[in-house]
């Protein structure tokens, strides 16, 4: 079966969100004893490894993502030591370990930052991307945040204008000084000599700019947009040729896929947002020498329909080569997959065939807490909102607070959420809509969601094909999505039914046995494939 040195290839990795995944004192925000107390929980779904979001010291303006000391932990989440404990924990339960590693920017209230803007002259003057104003003193450029506005910040020390692709308070770092890279390939090392089993990385393609600081060019007209587009955000109007996704970038790729080769067993996937997402995704795991994976934003949107799911696919395999996908249908970033793509479906036979989908498909798979339970997209009343990239485009885009609201481990209020009694409402209000599937009902209901999954997922990794074949769309079946997985072991065919009609399709492959053990109930009729509604079939062939 899997090679124990590239257990993450045909993977499932559990995504944790910190603050919101378990509250162990009391003060209403998740921490790293909250998760090393709930992974057995964890390793009992079957996954390989967890990923979990940023836990470093922070002032928190973006939720960690802003990273003011990239080798200790926030105190809000615990101490250096209980990570080393959380890591002894998961690695004594079978499970790896991932970090997020945000290398394109950090806090202004980083050391670096604070010296790099004093002057132009300090030793650290370069270590940030700055620019003079235009001679009217506009920007530099026409860059723009992906959370609003301009890209470019005054700073009235320096007398110049700062770079910041997120939060005016998250400034960009100077990829083009060999400094910046050492230093951010030693953080690097500081968490691999720790343990660690390998790195999200953070918003992967934004590490470089171009140095020219030319202007973008617009969309051209007729041309889709896709980055900002689903939050009404002018970000979406550029094509991002000159702040983002730079050649420049593959070759600290390369640096940095050296530093985790020296780790043996350790692995990378990045978060590509691009306007040719699936070709980033390529030329980031081409050649063995760059990322291990990789996963873009194409499953994590709006349109779920057969045809576009193909498409996605057909796009994928024609450029990926000898690269490697991972995929994912919710994070902390969008709106639970349950909402997003299975608004008026059946809300406990829907999120099953939908991870069934993920699962099923050539690469590895993310799967963000919750998800297991079926949970759908909280409410989150405009006084609670705590994401800043909501505030400004509110109310036609709602930020991501809906999606990161605590864990419901009891049908009670505060859904279970705090291991201690206490008067502290939790950093994010728990919605009470979601509380009949917290994970103490679901584990006494032999039907739910949660044991559904973890039987899925306990056939799938004894599937070969499943977790390291190659993939073959078989076209024309309608809404129905077919196709074949083939390694060495082994040969699949995947049948699936994402909506509420049965359906019906000619088999032209010849199969040699209908599998059972995976909990859908797909079947042959008269030289038919028979799928009622939010059903699968996989059949050895």
């Amino acid at each position: 079966m899997k090679n124990a040195l590239n257990w993450w290839k045909g993977g499932i990795i559990y995504q944790i969100y910190p603050r919101s995944f378990m509250d162990s004192n009391g003060d209403g925000i998740g921490d790293l004893p909250g998760i090393t107390g709930k992974l057995d929980y964890v390793a009992d779904l079957g996954v390989d490894g967890i990923w979990i979001s940023p836990f470093f010291t922070s002032p928190m303006k973006d939720f960690g993502y802003d990273i003011s000391d990239y080798r200790d932990v926030d105190p809000i989440f615990g101490t250096l030591d209980d990570f080393k404990a959380l890591l002894i924990k998961a690695h004594d339960l079978g499970l790896k370990v991932m970090v997020d590693l945000v290398l394109s920017h950090t806090s202004d209230q980083h050391p670096w930052f604070r010296e790099s803007r004093q002057n132009k002259h300090n030793v650290k003057s370069d270590w940030f991307v700055w620019a003079d104003a235009q001679p009217d003193g506009t920007p530099p450029n026409n860059w723009l945040s992906l959370f609003g506005g301009s890209a470019w910040t005054w700073d009235s020390r320096r007398m110049q204008y700062y770079l910041h692709n997120f939060l005016d308070s998250q400034p960009d770092l100077n990829f083009h000084n060999s400094e910046v890279r050492e230093a951010q390939l030693e953080n690097a090392r500081f968490w691999l000599d720790l343990g660690v089993d390998g790195f999200r990385l953070d918003t992967v393609n934004f590490y470089y700019h171009s140095q020219g600081l030319e202007n973008n060019p617009p969309v051209p007209g007729g041309v889709p947009k896709t980055l900002g587009v689903k939050h009404d955000n002018p970000y979406a109007f550029q094509l991002h040729q000159y702040d983002i996704s730079r050649p420049e970038n593959l070759d600290f790729l390369r640096q940095l896929r050296a530093v985790m080769d020296q780790y043996p067993g350790t692995t990378t996937v990045g978060e590509i947002g691009a306007d040719e997402p699936l070709q980033i995704m390529a030329d980031y795991t081409a050649h063995d020498d760059k990322l291990h994976m990789a996963y873009t934003f194409d499953l994590l949107n709006e349109p779920h329909s057969a045809e576009y799911i193909r498409g996605v696919i057909e796009k994928l395999e024609a450029k990926i080569g000898d690269g490697w996908p991972c995929w994912a249908l919710s994070n902390h970033d969008v709106v639970r997959s349950v909402s997003r793509w299975g608004e008026g479906q059946d809300p406990q036979a829907f999120p099953r065939i939908a991870l069934a989908m993920l699962m099923s498909l050539r690469g590895s798979v993310c799967l963000y807490q919750g998800e297991e339970l079926g949970l759908p997209e909280a409410k989150v009343p405009f006084e609670r909102i705590q994401d800043p990239f909501g505030l400004p485009f509110w109310p036609e885009y709602k930020g991501r607070d809906g999606c990161r609201t605590p864990m419901v481990w009891e049908q009670k209020k505060g859904g279970g959420f705090s291991s201690c009694q206490s008067s502290i409402e939790s950093w994010l209000p728990v919605d009470e809509e979601q509380l009949p599937l917290a994970v103490h009902n679901q584990l006494a209901q032999p039907e739910s969601n949660l044991l559904a999954l973890r039987q899925w997922i306990g056939w799938r990794q004894q599937q070969p094909a499943l977790i390291e074949g190659d993939i073959e769309i078989i076209p024309d079946s309608g809404n129905m999505l077919c196709w074949l997985r083939r390694c060495s072991e082994q040969q699949l065919l995947v049948a699936l039914n994402m909506t509420a009609e049965t359906l019906r399709s000619q088999i032209t492959v010849n199969i040699q046995e209908v599998l059972s053990g995976h909990g859908f109930t797909g079947r042959v009729e008269n030289q038919e494939i028979v799928l009622e509604p939010y059903q699968a079939l996989f059949a050895r062939i």
